[in-house]
């Protein structure tokens, strides 16, 4: 019996020994993978570390005519989703039945039920969204923190304000200018192309077009004209999904360089579908999520904010979005305003 109990607490400790070492190995293949967090080891926020106080305050300087530019669609059942994402709302009605009202003042109600995934309609990337393998952003080995029901680390909760500066940049315009733009015959309005790549050139051209400079701590929505398609739904649904414009890999990179804490388009993806290189799955999520820790806001309406830049010449504005703590939430959709 002395030698069983021996012989069974060297194999548990063989095995614990081997469990070490698997640690030890998923955390040196992330350290590979995956860049370190500039915020620290223990870092879970991300890019919005960069929304200080002093951003903020300094984004406040933008709001001069108080006039308030929604930059989201309605959120209703029938609009363009991605693979087999679902959303579907049902209401409930209590005592509207004619003597079944509540107290002598005949009160009565309704509620919804919103069955829905998150990343549906206008809606940001959480960073607990994309990994490479099992690594998320700042190394995380993800499988160590992933419940039926949520995850354990890397959740929306623990984002920082999003009340910073926003600045909304014309690829349509970017393209006509230099005589390369390509439109899609389903669009109603002009449209990028599905597959044409924005490159940062194309984004420079951009600033250039309104003379701004991108500041530590901004947030950049393009505007490639796709949303016409969202807004046909359900009948262009299938066109809207099928590709999109997009930025590419050097895009993204020069964009984790100016130190943005969010990137939107008009596009299910913000970037080029298909890829740049097909066998890529993604790369610039992975880019500007896993590696930087930059958020993606995805079916940003970006049409009203791009046609009122035009008209003022002026392209930055004061960004408020509000994005729910959901704990250990990978995405929610959004409410996006630019406050002129």
């Amino acid at each position: 019996m002395k030698h069983t109990a021996i012989v069974a607490s060297i194999a548990l400790s063989i095995l614990a020994l081997l469990g070490n070492l698997g640690v030890a190995h998923a955390q040196a293949d992330c350290k590979t993978l995956v860049k370190a967090s500039p915020f620290g080891p223990d870092d879970q926020i991300g890019a919005t570390n960069r929304v200080t106080p002093a951003v903020t305050k300094a984004a406040a300087a933008e709001i001069q005519t108080g006039a308030v530019i929604s930059m989201a669609y309605n959120l209703v059942d029938g609009v363009p989703l991605f693979g087999t994402r679902f959303t579907k709302t049902i209401l409930t009605s209590a005592a509207l039945v004619p003597g079944a009202e509540y107290g002598k003042n005949k009160l009565t109600y309704m509620e919804d039920t919103y069955l829905s995934q998150s990343h549906v309609g206008t809606h940001i990337d959480g960073l607990g969204h994309i990994g490479i393998m099992d690594c998320y952003y700042n190394q995380t080995p993800m499988g160590k923190f992933v419940t039926q029901n949520s995850i354990k680390k890397l959740g929306l909760e623990n984002l920082k304000t999003f009340a910073t500066r926003g600045v909304v940049l014309d690829m349509v315009k970017v393209f006509q200018e230099a005589g390369k733009l390509k439109t899609n015959p389903a669009c109603r309005t002009p449209c990028l192309d599905g597959g044409t790549v924005i490159t940062d050139a194309d984004i420079q051209a951009g600033l250039k077009m309104y003379n701004v400079t991108l500041r530590e701590g901004d947030a950049v929505f393009l505007h490639t004209g796709w949303g016409d398609l969202f807004k046909q739904f359900p009948a262009q649904n299938a066109a809207y999904n099928t590709a999109e414009p997009g930025i590419g890999k050097a895009a993204a990179a020069w964009l984790a360089g100016q130190k943005v804490v969010a990137v939107g388009t008009d596009t299910w993806a913000v970037e080029v579908i298909p890829s740049e290189d097909t066998a890529e799955a993604f790369p610039v999520h992975a880019t500007l999520l896993t590696d930087n820790g930059i958020h993606i806001i995805e079916n940003v309406r970006t049409d009203l904010i791009a046609a009122e830049a035009s008209s003022s010449k002026r392209a930055t504005f004061f960004l408020s979005m509000t994005v729910p703590k959901a704990v250990g939430t990978t995405g929610t959709f959004v409410n996006i305003e630019a406050i002129r």
